[in-house]
């Protein structure tokens, strides 16, 4: 395997709990090296989630990992120069705060641009830089309510319900990487500075391919309808007779001949177009319901597999880590943790590539645990300096 495809690439991370932390965690698992600007007293919020293990956070242990820890007071007069200085030694610096507090901060575009006239920076913020609700605050519930993604979420008789997960941290946490290598590409071919200005509600809008195309033709916002798909039958979570439950979507004409055939339910053939299986989707859930709940989940599994339908189980935690194909795959590792001894178990980087490898990179970092030498090695302090900024609370 040859180096990681980012090697040689240097990220400043002026971010703080997800969306922005996850988008330089994944430029790390593909070799960049990762800069992690932190307060000095607090650290990034992420660390006190619960669940703690150890005094740390789950969830620090995830977003955290491979990345080296740079304390920095940014509301102190100071701070700005010296992510300044950091900013000139790296590729691209991954920021999500409020463009009103990159401004107060002096840490804006253009003010780190100054340092380093072909900076990168991937901007990700609520509402973006532009607009009227640009220096709004907003978390990733506001943004997917705001998406209507939590308009379409739980059911038609019941209140919308947020995902259990912040899905807008997530979906823009991977579309601000993106926006990182489009943008790192364009800096190579012209030279000049990139900004990608990232919000957190434009992934999420731009991943619901039908939503507002579907308003535009018919004039009409289609309601919640729980687990369905509003465009295919069927497509529901049905629960086994040894109460699991089953996701078996049938989204193809070939997947729902095929479904027919194992449920021996040649009647339902006639439904030969999904057009037709939505005007007889009452009939066809109900049938299908009563199909899987005439099973337990493994001989069901088989059953459907082997006749080539595709269905997979609701899966816990617990489920997943004992999964075989998930760990014949490796997709849940153990990762040593040098400070408390014991190894954590987390997800991989996600995919297989054939000419190189994603990796780690270790366990999350200590609060400040690298402020000396990355001060000293790429803002190109003395120590003497060093001391007497953590002597004023400055790191």
């Amino acid at each position: 395997m040859s180096d990681r495809p980012l090697s040689g690439v240097r990220v400043l991370d002026v971010s703080t709990i997800l969306a922005g932390p996850l988008a330089s965690a994944l430029l790390g698992e593909f070799g960049a090296e990762v800069i992690k600007v932190e307060h000095p007293v607090t650290g990034d919020p992420a660390r006190h989630y619960p669940p703690l293990e150890d005094g740390e956070s789950a969830a620090w242990s995830m977003i955290g990992r491979g990345k080296r820890s740079v304390t920095i007071d940014l509301h102190h007069a100071e701070a700005a120069r010296l992510v300044g200085r950091l900013a000139a030694a790296v590729d691209i610096v991954v920021t999500n705060f409020r463009p009103a507090t990159l401004r107060r901060f002096r840490i804006d575009f253009d003010d780190l641009r100054a340092y380093r006239p072909d900076l990168v920076m991937v901007q990700v913020s609520a509402f973006g830089r532009t607009g009227p609700y640009a220096d709004r605050p907003g978390f990733a519930r506001v943004a997917e309510a705001f998406a209507g993604l939590t308009h379409r979420t739980g059911t038609p008789e019941g209140p919308p319900v947020f995902a259990g997960y912040p899905v807008a941290d997530g979906v823009t946490g991977i579309y601000a990487a993106f926006a990182a290598m489009l943008a790192l590409r364009q800096r190579d071919l012209t030279g000049q500075a990139q900004l990608a200005d990232i919000p957190l509600y434009e992934p999420l809008l731009r991943m619901m391919e039908d939503f507002i195309v579907e308003y535009g033709a018919s004039g009409e916002t289609r309601e919640r309808q729980g687990n369905r798909n509003p465009h295919i039958s069927p497509n529901d979570l049905y629960r086994t007779r040894d109460g699991r439950w089953l996701a078996l979507p049938a989204s193809t004409e070939q997947m729902w001949r095929r479904l027919v055939k194992v449920m021996d339910a040649g009647d339902l053939a006639v439904h030969d177009s999904m057009t037709a299986r939505l005007e007889h989707r009452e009939e066809i859930e109900a049938r299908v319901a009563a199909f899987v709940a005439a099973h337990d989940l493994e001989p069901l599994m088989s059953l459907l597999h082997d006749a080539g339908v595709a269905a997979g189980p609701v899966n816990s935690a617990a489920d997943i880590c004992a999964d075989p194909h998930i760990r014949a795959r490796g997709s849940v590792v153990e990762v040593p943790d040098g400070r408390t001894g014991r190894p954590r178990l987390m997800q991989a980087p996600a995919g297989r590539f054939s000419g190189f490898d994603a990796t780690i990179g270790g366990a999350a970092p200590a609060l400040g645990e690298h402020t000396a030498e990355v001060l000293r090695d790429l803002a190109g302090l003395a120590e003497p300096e060093i001391d007497d900024l953590r002597h004023r609370g400055v790191v």
